[in-house]
């Protein structure tokens, strides 16, 4: 469901089949086909600010935001000028929206592994991550998984910083997608649905990984490899 005050309504159209598209996919691509639907009165609330400034000031987020996610309500904040809208923001935060459903709204898992869930729905953001971590690695600005994992992206104000962590995010789940398979990703998820803590259930799953440490190691010889 689309609400919006003045934005054109071929625009509002395509943000609906576009949205439809993206459900699809999305549920599709990462195995969760089966584990449940929108029904009609409970569906996604798509809110279309006019401009950046009032949807920054409207959905209290940072500056640098184009777009914004409320889990529990299915409530997606944006305005027609982000950038990469149809691209990235609608895909993103439907990401979220449907991740979450799925694992459990009150799960306590890393932010870069949420993150990078919803980033690897971009698929220009899917393949361009890896490279954007090398030049990370490259230039001193790269963060391991610990550092990774202790980073609030919504306190930063460093938007250098913050790509680098949405890139690595997105980079360290496409690491573990194309590693070791569609399957032992969504068994993850499915372990943290069980109400078990992200150590015990990425332990259950990658039982060839032994720390966060070795995560890294791991995920930088991928890179190397690339």
């Amino acid at each position: 469901i689309v609400y919006y005050k003045n934005a054109p309504m071929s625009f509002v159209e395509e943000v609906e089949s576009s949205a439809e598209e993206y459900y699809q996919s999305i549920n599709k691509d990462m195995g969760l086909t089966r584990y449940g639907s929108w029904s009609w009165d409970n569906r996604a609330l798509i809110y279309i600010y006019d401009n950046s400034e009032d949807y920054v000031n409207g959905s209290n987020v940072a500056g640098w935001s184009h777009g914004v996610a409320s889990i529990r309500s299915k409530k997606i904040s944006t305005f027609p000028a982000a950038h990469g809208f149809f691209d990235s923001t609608l895909p993103h935060e439907l990401g979220h929206i449907i991740f979450r459903e799925f694992v459990g709204f009150d799960a306590r898992i890393p932010v870069w592994f949420e993150e990078g869930f919803a980033m690897y729905q971009e698929k220009a953001k899917r393949w361009g991550a890896d490279d954007d971590v090398k030049k990370a690695i490259e230039n001193g600005t790269f963060m391991t998984v610990q550092e990774l994992t202790h980073f609030v992206p919504r306190k930063k104000t460093d938007i250098d910083l913050v790509y680098v962590f949405y890139s690595e995010s997105a980079s360290l789940v496409n690491f573990l997608i194309n590693e070791f398979g569609q399957q032992k990703f969504i068994r993850l998820c499915k372990q943290i649905k069980s109400k078990k803590s992200f150590a015990r259930a990425f332990e259950a799953t990658y039982f060839q990984i032994k720390t966060m440490e070795h995560l890294n190691k791991k995920w930088l010889e991928y890179l190397e490899s690339k």
